[in-house]
C-alpha cells in the first residue's frame, strides 16, 4: 500500500476535493447561487472595509453554506445509487439534508444582514 503521507498523495487528495467542487458547481443550480452570493458578499465586504471580526463571521457563514451544500449533494448522489426508485425513507433523507442547507443559508443571510445593513445605512 502506498504511503498516504507523501506529497504526491496529498496533492492527489486535494485534486479529488477540487473535482468534487467542480461536480457541485456543474450539477447543482443552488451551488451556482451560492457562488454568486459568495462573490457578492466578498465584494461588498471589501468595498465596505469590514473589520477582522466582521470578516470572521462572513467567512464562517460562507464556509458553512458551502459545506452544507456539498454534504447535501453527496447524500443525494448516494441515495440515488442506493435506491434509484422512489422510496419514502430516501425522500426523508434527502429532505433532511436539504433542510440542513436551508437552515445554514438562512442563518448566513441573517449574519450578512446584521453586518451589512448598518454599514450600508452609514455609507
Amino acid at each position: 500500500m502506498a504511503n498516504p503521507f507523501t506529497l504526491k498523495a496529498r496533492i492527489r487528495s486535494i485534486r479529488y476535493a477540487l473535482d468534487g467542487l467542480i461536480v457541485l458547481i456543474q450539477t447543482q443550480p443552488n451551488a451556482r447561487l451560492h457562488l454568486l452570493a459568495t462573490i457578492i458578499a466578498i465584494s461588498v465586504g471589501i468595498g465596505l472595509k469590514l473589520s477582522i471580526s466582521e470578516w470572521l463571521w462572513i467567512v464562517l457563514a460562507i464556509t458553512l453554506v458551502w459545506m452544507a451544500e456539498l454534504l447535501n449533494t453527496a447524500i443525494e448522489f448516494l441515495c440515488d445509487v442506493v435506491s434509484p426508485d422512489i422510496h419514502k425513507d430516501i425522500k426523508k433523507t434527502k429532505d433532511l439534508a436539504a433542510a440542513a442547507v436551508l437552515i445554514v443559508a438562512t442563518g448566513s443571510i441573517v449574519i450578512g444582514l446584521l453586518i451589512f445593513i448598518p454599514k450600508l445605512v452609514a455609507f
